[in-house]
């Protein structure tokens, strides 16, 4: 199959680049390449003749165009977003540009690709989402997200993905387009651009700096290797039910202070220091609006697909550390880019950003 990827030089969206191609389908990676994304993401796939690049905005309608009928893919994977819930704290306009705006441009151009095609059968639509959409849990472990939990967004960055999940079943409904959606837990792994909370832990330590902690580190979250969300991913696509959504969980919940002292743990083995890291554990005040536990029941996507994740968080965690020792040429100049490294979504109530 052909496939069309938006934000494949991302995080997420590399890995399934990555994965498409290995798997031998033909990709196109559509990407803006702001600050978040990095060519080297799919520099292991970028040779192949089964990949082709085009740098495009999806706020940009007639690029859009022009890519659906130069390349006529087979199916569609909308990965490009911004989201970064600090950076929408202080910046709410790119997200609702990118991830509502953008959204609607990828379905009017897929719609108008798709019924110039002829409608055909083997069409999707793939439109990626966040578990972030559901708002917060209690701390009670039979209490999980499923894909019939309501919306109840907390951050400009949520209410942008929850109004651009309404939109693609909109145009199931409204127009037919074959679509499935997907919703994710915290993703870690290889590539992690460096303002994240894993990438921002191992770096901070190898740096001897201190490991920030919102609050008192009690926030949970269920935590997703990378690469087996691309595995999931590739799978819901291409057979998942039209229509339908599908919960993606790693399993794996855990503290965001239990987490940090895992990775230290293992650093502590990998890249042992002359004290241990946890001793740069650093408590700062909370982030506004910050959702206390994130945790998906993923029972649709196991029963009806036959998915589930192939590592433990310990082992995931223990492979991320390792590839970031490995692999400091690649997040060294990310370091540079603007914003990384700072405190974001602190301002006051009522500050706009400058």
């Amino acid at each position: 199959m052909k496939i069309l990827i938006t934000g494949g030089a991302g995080f997420i969206g590399s890995a399934v680049v990555r994965l498409a191609v290995a798997r031998g389908h033909e990709v196109v990676n559509l990407d803006a390449m702001t600050y978040a994304a990095s060519e080297t993401n799919v520099a292991s796939v970028s040779g192949s003749n089964l990949y082709s690049f085009e740098k495009a905005d999806i706020r940009d309608r007639a690029a859009l165009d022009r890519i659906f009928a130069s390349h006529r893919p087979d199916w569609v994977m909308h990965l490009a977003a911004e989201s970064h819930v600090d950076r929408s704290i202080d910046g709410p306009a790119d997200f609702i540009e990118t991830n509502v705006t953008g959204t609607f441009n990828m379905l009017e151009a897929a719609r108008s690709y798709w019924v110039a095609q002829g409608k055909p059968d083997s069409f999707r639509f793939h439109h990626i989402s966040t578990d972030e959409v559901f708002g917060s849990l209690p701390n009670d472990p039979q209490v999980k997200f499923t894909e019939d939990t309501p919306y109840d967004p907390r951050s400009p960055y949520s209410a942008s993905k929850a109004s651009s999940d309404h939109l693609v079943r909109a145009w199931h409904e409204t127009y037919g387009l074959p679509v499935v959606l997907t919703n994710c837990s915290n993703n870690y792994g290889p590539f992690h651009f460096p303002e994240k909370l894993i990438p921002v832990v191992i770096l901070n330590a190898l740096a001897g700096k201190p490991l920030p902690i919102y609050g008192r580190g009690e926030n949970i979250r269920d935590w997703l290797y990378v690469e087996d969300h691309a595995d999931a991913l590739l799978l819901v696509v291409e057979k998942g039910e039209l229509g339908r959504s599908y919960n993606i969980g790693g399993e794996n919940e855990r503290t965001n202070l239990e987490l940090v002292k895992t990775l230290c743990s293992i650093l502590d083995t990998l890249k042992p220091a002359a004290k241990p890291y946890a001793e740069q554990i650093t408590f700062v005040t909370d982030r506004p609006g910050h959702d206390a536990r994130y945790a998906i029941d993923p029972s649709r996507i196991r029963s009806e697909l036959g998915w589930r994740p192939s590592v433990t968080v310990e082992e995931g965690l223990t492979k991320t550390v390792q590839w970031y020792l490995d692999n400091e040429a690649w997040w060294r100049p990310l370091l540079e880019r603007k914003g990384v490294g700072v405190r974001l979504g602190v301002q006051a109530a009522g500050e706009t950003a400058a």
